[in-house]
């Protein structure tokens, strides 16, 4: 089950992987709608009987001084990278519950670690998600759920395209395009954390380019 904004982008991928064989089904989903995840998470319980991994990968990147005073992005980046989050776990928390099993998978970043100017209000959001996923983890040790935090460092993704700063945006795409990593190497650590036995739990993946600072 794929959802995105861009229906698009999400056909093509949707096509490859049919063509490979899987059962593929798609929806446009806004993650800072939660009538949108609610319906994600229905339409995949309806099609596959079930839902064991809940990745959520969705984020904006309205990177820039604080100083800029820019609280239309801090609000955007609210509502996709912390709120996005959180109807994605109540929407999926109930079906995990009633199966008795369930994984939460969510990208956080390494702007989180490792705090730098210009990425402070993103890094904030980051953050508060993987507070979120502890506190979620040590809430259910009953054994049902599973939580783990991805944090990517410098990915060839399109994530530049939501920074605003012209010249923070240049810089941060030179960075991916000069030594970030591919997003397969991410989609590799999502796997291993989900392919471990329900007993264990990868609670925390750092993923980043052996060059990046």
């Amino acid at each position: 089950m794929l959802g995105a904004r861009r229906t698009d982008r999400l056909d093509q991928i949707a096509e490859e992987l049919r063509a490979s064989g899987a059962a593929v089904v798609t929806r446009t989903t806004d993650v800072s709608r939660r009538a949108d995840l609610d319906g994600l998470i229905g339409r995949a319980v309806d099609e596959f009987g079930r839902l064991d991994v809940l990745v959520s990968n969705a984020g904006i990147s309205k990177i820039g001084p604080v100083e800029d005073g820019d609280v239309d992005g801090w609000s955007a980046m609210i509502d996709v990278n912390l709120r996005g989050v959180l109807y994605g776990i109540a929407a999926a928390l109930p079906v995990f519950r009633r199966q008795g099993r369930g994984h939460f998978v969510t990208t956080v970043s390494t702007s989180g670690l490792k705090i730098v100017p210009n990425q402070a209000v993103y890094a904030a959001t980051k953050n508060a998600v993987r507070t979120l996923l502890e506190g979620l983890r040590q809430e259910s040790t009953d054994g049902v759920i599973r939580t783990t935090a991805i944090s990517p460092g410098f990915v060839r993704t399109e994530l530049a395209g939501s920074i605003d700063d012209p010249a923070v945006r240049a810089e941060a795409r030179r960075n991916m395009d000069e030594f970030g990593i591919s997003p397969e190497a991410v989609a590799r650590a999502v796997v291993f954390a989900v392919e471990q036995p329900h007993d264990v739990e990868i609670g925390d993946i750092t993923i980043r380019p052996t060059v990046q600072g």
